[in-house]
């Protein structure tokens, strides 16, 4: 590449050797009013110098010296500084491939004839390394708009509220990043059918659920094959829909599946101008990296909301286990009770009375501390003394209230369990026990826990009653909903329940499970 350097002109020899000489000429006027204010300070004594006349010297020394200052530093500004500040400017404009841009020069300045030589070697540069860095340019705007699109993608994940929220966050996205006319997104339901989760400039009167045949026309044949599908004319889908889809007749439409684990579960509608589609080929990576990204959001939040759900339906059973297992109890003891108090009263036996009173005021109190401890957290009431103090303020309780003869035999050694897994317990030897009183006209009872050197727990709950026949199971929902909660308790720690029951023969029930861990237990 030839380079034509021009020889520095007399001209501006002469202008280098002006702004020396006036440079100098500057400092030494600095140089003299310094020396005479020296002089006049050391003089300041010298009687016949009045004073009026040291503040008029001073004045003049004051304001020559300032002029030659401002002088000098303006002089250094449009000489030296703003070329130097001019010449830099047009290194990083060269930089970025803006080869045409010149410098600014001053037939002023002394670096004029360095302007003009550098102009020459930037007019010089070929126009094909020119065109090759339009290229570049043009391959990185496409790359940065790619980075741009997934990063904001990711962005709308982690702010988005739900799946809603996510798509139309992206949707606002891609069509400023595509110049995109409108856009619509297409999920695949899990009935198998299509299903429109946003949309952006587009009537969507034309896109209801009442007209299949339109739908289908914007997203089958990507659906379909798999692959981005081009329209460069709506001509054939205007015409199922009886009337345009925009006022402009340049408009196409570009269809780019969303592809998660091989399976196409979406698709992306793109109504782009004709000169934008012709140009299509080399978005198209860019476009198949969006919607494999959409995609993921997509699955990743229904699994969300479906693990949202599921733990949703995981409380609500818990929930209704505790009222089952606390509050429903004592108020069906509470029933209970009162039927006894008016067979007593019936009786006339006025110190009867008043124990059964008491004994209705005690589960009273009981119903109020179970509410209030649910209305807490929702879970069994604390006991601060262990698993076999809570079973035994239980069978005390249940001994005293169902006059039955009540054993609780402990082969128990110091067993560690969570907190969640002595709840499980609690609740199921509760709820063995409410049946033994409700139902078995039982007149012994026994409990045993037992433990051995293999890490296996055993729970006894037995008594001599009526017992029951196993066609019970059958019975119409909510009459035994006491005997599927301590499965699923029993499930929940992974152990099983056996309920064993003949008429005549009375009932045991039986919990097995292995020595659960310590999570979750205080220390």
């Amino acid at each position: 590449m030839s380079q034509t350097i021009t020889n520095t002109s007399p001209a501006a020899q002469g202008h280098g050797r002006t702004l020396r000489s006036r440079l100098l000429l500057r400092l030494a006027g600095l140089l003299v009013i310094l020396a005479v204010s020296t002089l006049l300070f050391v003089l300041n004594r010298v009687e016949s110098i009045t004073t009026l006349n040291r503040t008029i010297v001073a004045v003049i020394l004051f304001t020559s010296g300032a002029g030659l200052l401002i002088s000098t530093l303006l002089l250094v500004q449009t000489h030296l500084l703003d070329p130097l500040s001019n010449i830099r400017s047009w290194a990083r404009k060269k930089s970025e491939g803006r080869y045409a841009d010149p410098i600014p020069s001053s037939s002023y300045s002394a670096f004029a004839d360095l302007a003009n030589d550098l102009n020459s070697i930037g007019a010089s540069i070929p126009a094909t390394d020119s065109r090759r860095g339009s290229v570049k340019y043009n391959e990185l705007e496409l790359e940065e708009k790619s980075l741009q699109i997934l990063y904001e993608v990711v962005s709308s994940i982690n702010t988005a509220h739900g799946l809603d929220d996510l798509l139309t966050r992206f949707l606002y996205t891609l069509k400023r990043i595509t110049y995109a006319q409108a856009a619509a997104i297409w999920v695949l339901q899990k009935e198998g059918t299509m299903d429109l989760s946003a949309s952006s400039g587009i009537d969507e009167s034309l896109i209801l659920p009442e007209r299949p045949d339109v739908r289908r026309c914007l997203y089958e044949r990507a659906a379909t094959e798999g692959k981005i599908w081009v329209e460069p004319d709506l001509g054939k889908c205007e015409k199922i829909a009886g009337q345009k889809f925009f006022a402009k007749g340049n408009i196409g439409l570009v269809s780019i599946p969303m592809r998660y684990r091989g399976k196409v579960t979406g698709v992306i509608n793109l109504f782009l101008d004709i000169k934008l589609i012709e140009q299509i080929d080399s978005l198209k990576p860019l476009l198949t990296s969006i919607a494999h990204h959409l995609s993921i959001a997509i699955e990743k939040s229904q699994s969300e909301e479906e693990s949202c759900q599921h733990l949703l339906n995981e409380e609500r059973i818990r929930i209704a286990h505790e009222l089952h297992d606390s509050l429903a109890q004592t108020l069906a003891s509470l029933r209970l009770q009162i039927r006894v108090l008016d067979e007593t009263l019936h009786q006339n036996d006025e110190s009867a009375t008043w124990q059964q009173l008491e004994r209705i005021e005690n589960s009273m109190d009981l119903a109020n501390s179970d509410l209030r401890g649910l209305i807490a957290n929702f879970r069994a009431p604390a006991y601060k003394r262990g698993l076999l103090e809570a079973i035994e303020q239980i069978v005390s309780q249940f001994r005293s209230e169902s006059h039955m003869r009540t054993y609780f035999q402990k082969e128990w050694a110091d067993t560690s369990l969570s907190r969640d897994a002595e709840t499980q317990i609690l609740r199921i030897i509760q709820e063995a026990l409410w049946n033994v009183r409700k139902h078995s006209q039982a007149k012994t009872v026994r409990i045993m826990l037992k433990d051995n050197l293999e890490g296996k727990c055993h729970i006894l709950i037995e008594d001599d009653g009526i017992g029951f026949n196993k066609q019970a199971y059958g019975s119409p929902p909510g009459e035994h909903i006491g005997l599927t909660i301590m499965r699923e308790r029993a499930a929940r720690l992974g152990g099983k329940l056996r309920v064993e029951s003949e008429p005549g023969e009375g009932t045991r029930v039986v919990l097995e499970l292995n020595m659960p861990g310590t999570e979750g237990k205080p220390a």
